[in-house]
């Protein structure tokens, strides 16, 4: 009989690394806390709960410090019977890839956070259930990106998704009902198939680590091979789902819509930043032996997903109601599309070259200026949807929310004086062109041109005669709230420095996030 006995026992128990996992613990913490509070606070101090969230998602911002200048940290680790760690069987690795996407979403978050404190109150959305929902989405975004078992990967992501569908369900108008049912029933069937590719890619692979994934992949019978390659497609289909990416892209137009504001803003920003970092570690981890596979792939969705983005949005009537919604809608589309050129490239790009950083850096420069156009929507129409037409002559009655809105526009469409837009751009279309995917980058380059047409649009709007247009809740003489107004002024400058020095956020794109 063999003897199970270990000459050190001991050895066998973990010590968590408590500071790598800080970020993510710590909204996790604060969501608890808001729960907690609400249901002993009275109902006149639980506008609190809007600032204690603020402050937890700061926090979980600053424990992002201590891991910036460190190697990298890896912690829940599968020991051997030595009591030797492995270091390709880590479920939490902190390391720069993570370290970015987790500043993504836990920014993003805060925005968000700060963009909806007016919006709970004037809505009259339940106060502890907003803010509990919209910590434990942040927490799961924030735990997908330092995941490296496809297992911790698929709670991350539901812990992320989960919250969301609720997020957008407390609009009590029909339109938040509606709008939840899609963004549900799509998102359940994306789960149910990413898990049965999970299923499949364990069967053949024999881990859930994403190394030990691939290293099983590489050397898995060959009778086994297709049963593993189906599990990578159906793998990505939920993270493309998180990502808007054709042809999981219905729900995004619909669901914007019929959210609040601030959660329109959150998915697009935060659920993108979530679903790439996870279709990142799929990709170039796991599934490493299959990447010229994969990057044929994710070129062709790349390619189709901006150009379907652009369409949909050049089709857009700017007369209709919420138009301004719908518009940013499938911007957020398009510019998913040119958010998974870098993904394509790293399929095709040669030993020691990292496109991923250019995915990043886009997706910094993305996220603030996006969240800071939903910001500007909110202001000018809060209370009733706005449509495109509702902000001409807006430079007359706001002058520096109009003058706000056209910079993040001219930002997403990349053209100066959104200098760091357009920088963004090169730096994705340079990924393209160094991977040899010349087609992809002239794809990316009409639709880039194509866009050009509603954002200036857009932005001529706000400077043209007023004429009949409603005037709306933003207009002269109605005072901003402390909240919207703090988030435009944190959105404007963080684009406005990140303009006149780009190389803050361009330096991400220099180096390998691994």
């Amino acid at each position: 009989m063999t003897s199970l006995a270990v000459a050190n026992p001991g050895s066998l128990i973990q010590s968590v690394d408590w500071v790598a996992i800080a970020p993510p613990l710590i909204a996790a913490v604060a969501a608890l806390a808001v729960l907690l509070a609400d249901l002993f606070l009275p109902e006149r101090h639980k506008k609190w709960l809007g600032r204690l969230t603020a402050a937890g998602l700061a926090l979980a911002l600053i424990a992002l410090l201590p891991l910036a200048g460190s190697s990298p940290r890896a912690t829940f680790c599968v020991q051997n019977v030595a009591g030797g760690s492995d270091s390709g069987g880590c479920s939490y690795v902190a390391d720069h890839f993570a370290l970015v996407f987790q500043l993504i979403a836990l920014g993003g978050a805060l925005i968000a956070a700060l963009l909806s404190m007016h919006t709970v109150e004037s809505e009259r959305l339940p106060r502890g259930e907003y803010w509990f929902l919209l910590l434990s989405s942040a927490t799961g975004a924030a735990l997908l990106p330092a995941s490296r078992d496809l297992a911790t990967m698929v709670i991350a992501l539901e812990v992320a998704s989960l919250p969301a569908f609720a997020l957008v369900a407390l609009r009590r108008d029909g339109r938040g009902a509606e709008a939840a049912l899609k963004f549900f029933v799509s998102s359940v069937t994306a789960t149910a198939v990413m898990l049965l590719g999970v299923g499949f890619v364990y069967a053949a692979g024999g881990s859930l680590h994403l190394d030990a994934v691939a290293q099983g992949l590489e050397h898995a019978p060959g009778q086994l091979k297709p049963l593993a390659e189906a599990g990578a497609v159906l793998t990505l289909v939920g993270f493309a789902f998180k990502v808007a990416a054709v042809p999981f892209h219905f729900w995004v137009p619909d669901t914007y819509t019929g959210a609040p504001l601030p959660v329109a803003g959150y998915l697009s920003v935060v659920g993108k930043a979530a679903g790439l970092s996870g279709l990142a570690l799929a990709t170039t981890i796991a599934f490493r032996p299959y990447a010229h596979t994969w990057g044929l792939v994710l070129a062709v969705l790349a390619a189709v997903t901006m150009t379907v983005g652009n369409v949909g949005a050049l089709r857009q009537r700017f007369d209709t109601r919420y138009s301004a919604v719908r518009l940013l809608a499938w911007s957020s589309v398009g510019q998913a599309g040119y958010l998974l050129v870098p993904l394509a490239a790293a399929g095709y790009a040669p030993t020691g070259v990292d496109p991923l950083g250019a995915t990043a850096a886009y997706a910094l420069i993305y996220g603030v200026v996006n969240l800071g156009a939903f910001g500007v929507v909110a202001a000018v129409g809060r209370r009733a949807g706005t449509s495109v037409d509702d902000f001409r002559g807006l430079f007359t009655r706001s002058r520096w929310t109009a003058l706000a809105l056209a910079f993040f526009l001219l930002c997403l469409a990349g053209l100066p004086p959104g200098v760091v837009g357009l920088f963004g751009k090169v730096v994705v279309f340079r990924a393209a062109v160094d991977a040899g995917l010349g087609w992809l980058a002239v794809v990316m380059a009409v639709n880039v041109v194509a866009a050009l047409y509603y954002y200036l649009l857009w932005t001529a709007r706000l400077f043209a005669p007023a004429g009949d247009a409603p005037l709306g809740e933003g207009a002269a003489g109605h005072r901003l709230p402390t909240s919207l107004t703090a988030t435009l002024g944190l959105t404007a400058s963080v684009a406005v420095v990140l303009s006149v020095a780009p190389q803050l956020v361009l330096q991400v794109a220099g180096g390998s996030l691994f």
